[in-house]
């Protein structure tokens, strides 16, 4: 249903249905997380990962869209967002940034996470930094959603942990403009739009059943970016590196579920003060 705030909204049947794509996105996520290593190519990941999709019964978001070839996006280093799996082998310290959908029943989960390969003590302190930053900065964001509140406070919300974490590592971050959060449901990209930093706009008021995905994407250097030949893979273009976190989030009067955190988001939103509600 679209009210005025032009936001689709979910019933509650609706989200719990998500829940089952958020859950798959999750558990993938995890068994990347735990696969990752180095002399693993990106492709071996991407067919681990869509077998593991696959046997939970759902089908990848990602493969075909658009012509896309993977079931993950994989992004190393200097790339942002929308790395093609393939014949890249991963080194240690290498960053890397695994972005996975799935879909069930017709209802999406669309997440992300930031890695070193080899593990933390294989990382350069700024690249842990980084993912740091990022990933606090998706969960101040994912706090500032509440009913009744505009959507954009998202945005301001990830902008202002991002410059807190620069103040605190003595860094200038950049956050990429170019590509933003975004609703989600029987489609992986709805409308609207979640900016992640802050815009003059009131945008749009949240209601209770709006379901977002957001996904702040951050580099050491310069926020600029070009697209490579390919047509998808996004690198900086000072060459400076990137992380990228993302969540798929449900709001309703009760609070926030995050669909594709395994634990439901429960332990980051209550340290962030953001109440923690899972339907049942």
């Amino acid at each position: 249903m679209f009210g005025r705030s032009r936001i689709e909204t979910k019933t509650p049947d609706q989200i719990l249905r998500m829940r089952k794509a958020g859950l798959v996105v999750g558990q993938t996520l995890q068994l990347m997380a735990q696969t990752v290593r180095p002399g693993i190519t990106t492709k071996q990941l991407d067919e681990l990962a869509e077998e593991h999709i696959r046997g939970c019964g759902a089908t990848p978001s990602f493969l075909g869209y658009h012509g896309f070839t993977g079931s993950l996006c994989t992004s190393v280093n200097e790339e942002v967002v929308h790395g093609i799996p393939g014949s890249r082998v991963l080194a240690e310290g290498d960053l890397i940034s695994i972005d996975c959908g799935a879909i069930v029943d017709g209802w999406h989960g669309d997440a992300a996470i930031s890695l070193i390969v080899g593990g933390r003590d294989a990382g350069r302190p700024e690249d842990l930094a980084l993912i740091d930053a990022t990933e606090d900065s998706m969960w101040a964001g994912i706090a500032a959603l509440a009913v009744g509140e505009s959507l954009y406070a998202v945005g301001a919300g990830v902008e202002d942990s991002i410059v807190a974490s620069g103040e605190r590592d003595g860094r200038d971050y950049g956050i990429v403009e170019d590509y933003v959060g975004h609703g989600i449901g029987t489609e992986m990209h709805q409308d609207p739009q979640v900016p992640n930093y802050r815009v003059r706009d009131k945008g749009p008021t949240v209601r209770s059943g709006v379901t977002v995905a957001i996904e702040p994407m951050v580099t050491l250097g310069s926020a600029d970016t070009t697209v490579l030949e390919d047509d998808w893979t996004v690198v900086t273009n000072d060459k400076s590196r990137a992380a990228h976190w993302e969540n798929t989030v449900a709001v309703t009067d009760a609070g926030l579920w995050v669909l594709t955190a395994l634990d439901g988001g429960k332990e980051r939103l209550e340290a962030a003060g953001a109440a923690y509600a899972p339907l049942t």
